[in-house]
């Protein structure tokens, strides 16, 4: 994986540092700290960056480059965005800055902030199609995706910061320039029925507020979806409240709470105009566009679910090389079942074969919902809600046996009926696998389960006959009832 490597992003409402542990597909954040300096705040009106908004940003910044010493940081990048480019001090901010940092600071354009925005979805999105909309301070960044297309983006002058201030605190007149600008956009009836990906702080702040008004139980940004019509009922509860009174408001940064009206106004007007089917809450952005661009493309092609569960499982589990091979064993069952798994369905299934054996250290009672937890609160991209769900029951299913006690059933009510079937096949596949194996390789490709006619047939080689027994039996018994088939276990000859 590398040297650890940084990112500092100097935004108009945030500066921001991000460490991670190395430059990969899917990059494990190892340290993750901001300051709300407000640099965009008054640019609108003075067209400078403010003394105080300034010193706050430098001082973050020095604190930052400490950070990067003390954690042998190989690669920096240092990025700024709209106030930067905006102001007319922006530039002697942005030199004092680089030699700060002692790094290059990249003045991203608009365009490019568009791209990075969209390179950012496509790297922590499965198959991404619709619109990326990126909400900062200082400005709106629009960008169609479809898969690994990029289109023309947009930037528009829409940000919490320049809306406050332009509008002079006040909400309609806010609402009249969101309007005006929004016109701007020439082809923004075609996105409808897609999904929009809601990218920047002032959005998910607004779904931590949505969570909490739904006691939603599952506390993971990344992926959160809300349907277009119950997102626009929402923004504009929000966008005429006071956001003192907000349920969870309290989870929101203080200085971000005023802007909370400004963002749900804004997501409100582009829902109407766009007619999305969802909106998807993003919890990466330009910085992770930025790692995704350096790649090279044989990295870019990697599953980022299945390479961050192979990594967790090289960390956590006993044999990395026996997830594998519980990758092709299952692979070889489910194609001799005939259970026409969808592509996306089978990459769920690969990436829980690599996270069976994380929870193999906890004390055996609480295994299963110790990997539960693990796995459904992982910081994973390439998965929605549905898909955390399902890799943590069968998962659970692997360790408890394939009943829900001690799950939530509000979790569990965010898997799909059909996604749920498949966890507990795949948890009952898996205690057949382990049972045999004891999680050690090179002894699942000797021992095939598949299903042959009316029978699931476990095959043992001469060798391993003495794993017969009437556990091992029962196991092979619990997934062929699932199968509606009948359990055979035999040695070879």
């Amino acid at each position: 994986m590398g040297a650890t490597v940084a990112v500092i992003d100097i935004g108009s409402n945030s500066v921001r540092l991000v460490a991670y542990e190395g430059l990969a597909r899917s990059p494990t954040p190892l340290f993750n700290e901001k300051a709300m300096c407000g640099l965009g705040r008054s640019v609108a009106l003075t067209g400078r960056l403010a003394d105080e908004a300034v010193a706050c940003a430098l001082a973050a910044l020095r604190r930052f480059r400490a950070l990067c010493d003390v954690m042998n940081v190989g690669q920096l990048w240092v990025l700024a965005t709209a106030a930067a480019r905006d102001a007319e001090n922006g530039q002697a901010f942005l030199e004092e800055a680089s030699r700060i940092c002692r790094a290059e600071i990249q003045l991203l354009s608009g365009k490019r902030e568009a791209y990075l925005s969209a390179l950012g979805i496509v790297s922590g999105v499965h198959d991404p199609d619709g619109i990326v909309g990126d909400m900062g301070g200082g400005s709106l960044e629009l960008v169609r995706v479809f898969d690994r297309t990029i289109g023309n983006g947009i930037t528009l002058p829409l940000g919490g910061l320049f809306l406050q201030d332009a509008a002079d605190g006040q909400i309609k007149k806010a609402e009249k320039l969101i309007v005006d600008q929004l016109k701007r956009v020439p082809d923004i009836a075609s996105y409808e029925g897609k999904t929009f990906y809601a990218v920047g702080g002032t959005w998910r702040a607004l779904a931590r507020l949505h969570m909490s008004e739904k006691d939603y139980p599952l506390r993971v940004m990344h992926g959160y979806t809300i349907p277009a019509k119950e997102a626009l009922a929402f923004c504009r509860r929000v966008a005429t409240s006071n956001p003192a009174g907000l349920r969870g408001v309290e989870s929101v940064a203080s200085d971000r709470r005023p802007l909370l009206p400004y963002g749900a106004l804004l997501l409100q007007h582009i829902i109407t105009a766009a007619k999305p089917q969802d909106v998807m809450i993003s919890g990466v952005g330009v910085r992770e566009g930025l790692l995704y661009e350096v790649l090279d493309d044989a990295e870019k092609q990697q599953d980022p679910l299945v390479t961050a569960a192979a990594d967790l499982s090289a960390l956590r589990s006993r044999s990395p090389r026996h997830g594998y091979e519980l990758v092709d064993w299952t692979d070889q069952l489910f194609e001799s079942a005939g259970l026409d798994e969808s592509d996306e369905e089978a990459r769920l299934r690969h990436a829980a074969c690599h996270l069976g054996d994380l929870g193999w250290r906890a004390h055996p009672d609480y295994r299963g919902e110790q990997s539960f937890n693990i796995i459904a609160n992982a910081a994973f991209v390439g998965v929605d809600h549905s898909g955390r769900g399902y890799l943590a029951l069968a998962v659970y299913y692997r360790h408890e046996g394939l009943r829900d006690e001690g799950v939530s059933p509000r979790l569990r009510a965010l898997v799909t009926p059909r996604l749920l079937e498949q966890a507990r096949l795949l948890g009952a596949a898996m205690r057949v696998a382990y049972l045999v194996s004891a999680s050690t390789p090179g002894v699942l490709p000797r021992a095939a389960l598949v299903v042959s006619g009316d029978r699931l047939v476990l095959t043992l080689p001469p060798e391993l006959a003495d794993l017969k027994g009437d556990r091992l039996a029962n196991r092979v018994r619990q997934m062929a009832k699932l199968l509606g088939k009948e359990p055979a276990v035999q040695v070879s000859p």
